[in-house]
């Protein structure tokens, strides 16, 4: 089954920036297109409205059957526990590698609309949109579909499949050697070696250590009932580890029993990642 279109929400005057934002599980990119917009920052405004040069691309997965719900559901990937991330965790593969090429796909895309500007580009998401988007970031690396910093990462309330692995990667002690040693290549190879299998090609060219500069933000409540916060903060952790700027706020009394972002605060501090 092919991904359906994504939903564009049209920029107002001329296009100068893209910002590409994933969906959680059970949703699509019209309902969360909705749902961020009707959302509004301190001044009574929506981003679209704050950010008229902006084009806003949501993308929808494909439906995949949900191995804990037993039925099909559009999602990014099949997360069969959400308590317990480390749960099953190969029923995650197929989908993060379809999705990933999927997303890379459509930056690309916005790329070429945008001369190739990838500084003028976006990418992130919400809980597993999240999720997807940071692997979709760490495969662009490692596949050298991207060999400069994007404008920014987004994730909210969110998480990073195969953190633990990834934790105990980054402390690992590593041979001395001008590339191993370094995170990026430590993820990339973790991304070719137990996620992308035999269907996608490493890039030959050395990785652009540039591309790490690209600045993330990352936003979760404390009091998510559905996201545990703990996951939000091992996701900054990691990050930490391998990007230049990452920025990590929190906050409590979000809608959605805090699964979602803190209205008016949260939009403002994403307004200023955004122009910054």
């Amino acid at each position: 089954m092919e991904f359906p279109a994504p939903h564009i929400h049209h920029p107002q005057t001329s296009h100068t920036h893209t910002i590409i934002l994933l969906h959680g599980r059970g949703s699509n990119g019209l309902e969360f297109a909705e749902e961020f917009f009707s959302s509004a920052t301190s001044k009574g405004k929506s981003l679209s409205s704050c950010l008229p040069t902006y084009r806003w691309v949501f993308p929808t997965s494909r439906n995949r059957w949900s191995t804990t719900f037993q039925e099909e559901m559009c999602s990014w990937f099949d997360a069969y526990s959400l308590t317990d991330i480390q749960k099953r965790q190969e029923l995650q593969k197929d989908g993060l590698r379809e999705s990933v090429l999927h997303i890379l796909d459509i930056l690309e895309g916005e790329a070429r609309l945008l001369d190739g500007r990838l500084s003028h580009i976006y990418l992130g998401g919400i809980s597993q949109g999240m999720a997807t988007a940071l692997w979709a970031f760490f495969a662009a690396i490692g596949m050298g579909r991207i060999q400069e910093p994007l404008g920014g990462l987004l994730g909210f309330c969110g998480w990073l499949p195969f953190a633990q692995q990834l934790e105990g990667l980054l402390c690992e002690p590593t041979p001395n050697s001008p590339y191993i040693h370094q995170p990026q290549h430590l993820i990339s190879a973790f991304f070719f070696d137990e996620i992308a299998g035999h269907e996608i090609s490493q890039a030959n060219q050395p990785i652009d250590s540039s591309v790490l500069s690209t600045p993330v933000f990352l936003s979760h409540g404390a009091d998510d009932a559905w996201i545990s916060v703990e996951l939000g903060r091992q996701a900054s952790r990691i990050l930490r580890r391998i990007m230049v700027r990452v920025e990590w706020h929190e906050f409590t009394g979000a809608e959605g029993d805090g699964h979602w972002i803190k209205e008016p605060n949260g939009f403002d501090q994403i307004l200023q990642f955004l122009v910054n």
